[in-house]
């Protein structure tokens, strides 16, 4: 997933023109977006010849890219640790991409040790705030943290409200907690904001069946099924419209 990586890809520029340094980050970055591999190349010359943090933020891009997630965090972790060693206030950036690419890879443990790093330094605003509490709510949940996981998600819906991420992240957490009224009511948030997304009619569907409401669950895993005809979403929403099949 790669809500953060390409979202945060802008930098903190100071008032007036841009520097040569950063004039030349975003040609990199625009390379690690548009052609990979030439980004890659571009950020390793552009290391050896002192380009810092900005050059190891451009070559995560570029693995992210790739789905290279690893790679991605290690150099988000590096350009991170470095702008933070130039007391540079985009290292809170650098941590919360590192973080998002750590979920991406499925290392949940340091997807929250960068996470936290990220929400420590205190200079994270609007979205961008609401979008590591989504993250960290990520890792949580996949850490088994459920209660942490919970007061994350809160914030995450008051700093990141237009995101159906959070409101779908909300619904499923509240589902799995017990809490049916807080699932439903979040869960219509999600289908206001993003109905055309298979993940959120099944998940719609989730919460209809436990809520015992048949009509809705069957309405809305018939939505993902034909949203994704051919994915594992799909898959799952016709599995579930099964057991109804069985009945008959």
């Amino acid at each position: 997933m790669m809500l953060l990586l390409l979202a945060a890809a802008t930098q903190t520029a100071p008032v007036g023109p841009p520097s040569p340094e950063e004039q030349r980050w975003e040609r990199c970055v625009e390379l690690a977006v548009d052609e990979p591999a030439a980004g890659i190349a571009e950020a390793n010359r552009w290391r050896m010849a002192g380009g810092r943090f900005f050059a190891e933020q451009c070559r995560g891009m570029a693995y992210a890219r790739q789905q290279r997630w690893v790679s991605a965090g290690g150099a988000f972790e590096t350009a991170a640790r470095e702008a933070e060693v130039a007391r540079d206030r985009r290292a809170s950036k650098y941590w919360a991409q590192a973080g998002n690419a750590w979920l991406a890879a499925g290392e949940a443990a340091k997807a929250r040790a960068a996470l936290d790093a990220a929400l420590a330094t205190g200079t994270l605003e609007g979205l961008e705030l609401g979008e590591a509490h989504l993250d960290r709510a990520r890792a949580l949940v996949a850490s088994g943290d459920l209660a942490g996981a919970r007061s994350d998600l809160d914030k995450a819906l008051v700093h990141a409200a237009k995101d159906p991420m959070a409101w779908l992240l909300s619904a499923n957490l509240a589902r799995r907690t017990g809490n049916v009224p807080l699932a439903r009511e979040h869960i219509a948030k999600a289908v206001e904001m993003a109905g055309d997304d298979a993940s959120v009619q099944l998940e719609a569907g989730n919460i209809a069946a436990v809520a015992r409401d048949e009509a809705g669950a069957k309405a809305a895993w018939a939505r993902a099924a034909q949203l994704s005809p051919d994915g594992p979403i799909g898959a799952s929403a016709r599995t579930a419209l099964q057991q109804f099949a069985e009945q008959q």
